[in-house]
């Protein structure tokens, strides 16, 4: 059992950080490097055991749209790895997870959530590659592909990660339902790509309501499972504000659950906290 982070922009904004840009939490990386460190160093504290690091969106071609070079902003996507590392040192021990965001996540409309995207697989392994080879050399301990909405976007990855052959990852798919990805793609399908990689430690679903868990954990086969859902809120995109509330002791209560039916890692997603996992870890503890 493997205990992971939360959401990350969830604690740097409570730590006091406006996100409201493209960039979302990578912006810091920019403005405020050393909220990153501590937001790490929370989780840590709360009993994570993996840091996944502010690059999900901090891509090349994001950087040079805010009108950065090319240079200064590989430089910024291996701080977002070195701050993690830090983090971790600083708390003893820890493994750091450099995240690979979906293309989505840089068209910044919600394809992440959908997997309409205009590109196809070449050009989605073209548009990861220049991230992907800069965070495979970053010193981060595996690769963390989150959130993944599409079925070519997963077979673009894979292409990669053959690239890099001294490189470990995870691949995490966004799911609609208890059944399919976000682009109608069934997860037993989408996770049966990385059924037979040794360099992929695991396969998963994230940024998903969590009553859909349940029924994704046994669609996918070969692979260590991972889940780490959102808390089950709702976003208002007109009004951009979350609608609902998350308790943190019910959702440590239904992670023992996922656990029991076969996931290896847990953690949480976006609006989860360290209080979240403070609470998986009790209730792992209680189980």
């Amino acid at each position: 059992m493997v205990i992971l982070d939360g959401g990350l922009a969830t604690h740097l904004e409570a730590l006091g950080a406006d996100l409201r840009d493209e960039l979302w939490s990578a912006k810091l990386l920019l403005e405020n490097p050393s909220v990153i460190r501590q937001a790490h160093l929370d989780y840590f504290a709360a009993g994570a055991e993996v840091a996944t690091t502010a690059s999900y969106q901090a891509s090349i071609p994001a950087f040079v749209r805010r009108g950065l070079s090319a240079r200064e902003a590989e430089e910024l996507i291996v701080l977002s790895v070195r701050l993690a590392a830090e983090a971790r040192d600083a708390h003893g021990a820890g493994t750091v997870a450099a995240s690979v965001g979906p293309y989505g996540a840089y068209l910044a409309n919600g394809a992440e959530y959908t997997g309409d995207y205009d590109l196809d697989e070449d050009g989605l392994a073209d548009w990861h590659r220049d991230r992907w080879h800069i965070l495979a050399g970053s010193g981060a301990d595996l690769l963390a592909c989150e959130t993944i909405p599409s079925y070519a976007e997963a077979r673009a990855l894979g292409r990669l990660l053959a690239e890099t052959p001294g490189t470990r990852a995870w691949v995490s798919f966004s799911c609609r339902d208890g059944e399919h990805i976000s682009d109608g793609t069934p997860l037993k399908d989408a996770a049966a790509l990385f059924a037979g990689d040794p360099q992929v430690i695991a396969v998963g679903v994230n940024c998903t309501a969590p009553r859909h868990i349940p029924s994704l954990i046994g669609r996918i086969e070969g692979k260590p499972v991972m889940v780490y859902p959102n808390s089950g809120e709702t976003w208002d995109a007109a009004d951009r504000r979350w609608l609902g509330l998350a308790d943190p002791a019910e959702f440590g209560a239904a992670a023992a659950g996922w656990h029991a039916a076969g996931s290896a890692f847990v953690g949480g997603c976006c609006r989860t906290t360290p209080e979240h996992i403070r609470q998986i870890g009790e209730h792992l503890k209680a189980g």
